[in-house]
């Protein structure tokens, strides 16, 4: 149009994200058909470049969706191009959780509690964490910082068990699950021998409202103790 503004309409945006995999893909087999011959190679395009760790699975397509047919739409295209893919807010996730569980892909909830300021969130509620975790599909929790600030994770989780997620999964939903989900398991996300000693110990269960934080080690150094 004269106003050169992208398309704002659903379907039109899954066709700006589908059109421009398309592209990085053709872009990708250029450069293999090539084979190192500078005379065949594509022109460099950044655009493409930047696609590339998406196709080749070595990040996942981050996948920011509310609603449940948009959770579709985005779990259409990474099926389509064989993508790792993270369902991010996933906020009407327990709408359709055996669906999620069946295909094996994980959801990155939250933030679960502020106000429904769009459409998209009429559905909100702490029951999806627990129900999607029930379900099969592995959960991580997350407060979509800075729009909730960071510290309040932990009452996140809590707010999910109150709501009927067990405790042990909420706990892994704010520990090893999301280290599993985003790749990072090797170094973070439970206590292992070899894993970065960023520990945190408290006076009870974590997920009690009335925990206190005793002792906080970073990179293995006390950093903090009551």
């Amino acid at each position: 149009n004269n106003q050169k503004k992208s398309p704002t309409t659903r379907m039109a945006t899954a066709a700006i994200l589908r059109e421009s995999l398309y592209k990085a893909k053709e872009y990708i087999e250029k450069k293999q058909a090539a084979a190192g011959d500078q005379g065949k190679m594509p022109a460099f395009d950044l655009k493409w470049e930047s696609l590339l760790p998406v196709l080749n699975n070595e990040i996942p397509l981050k996948a920011h969706a509310h609603r449940a047919d948009d959770i579709m739409t985005a779990i259409r295209i990474a099926e389509e191009f064989k993508l790792r893919i993270t369902l991010d807010h996933c906020t009407e996730g327990h709408l359709i959780a055996d669906l999620l569980a069946a295909r094996g892909y994980p959801a990155i909830v939250g933030p679960s509690f502020g106000d429904r300021s769009k459409v998209e969130l009429r559905n909100l509620t702490f029951e999806t964490p627990g129900i999607l975790s029930k379900a099969g599909v592995k959960v991580a929790i997350m407060t979509d910082a800075p729009v909730i600030p960071l510290q309040y994770l932990p009452l996140c989780a809590k707010l999910a068990v109150r709501n009927g997620m067990e405790p042990e999964e909420a706990l892994k939903a704010i520990t090893i699950n999301p280290a599993e989900i985003v790749g990072l398991s090797q170094r973070v996300g439970s206590l292992e021998v070899g894993k970065d000693a960023d520990l945190v110990v408290f006076d009870q269960n974590p997920l009690a409202f009335e925990t206190n934080i005793m002792i906080v080690f970073v990179n293995g150094q006390k950093v903090y103790r009551t």
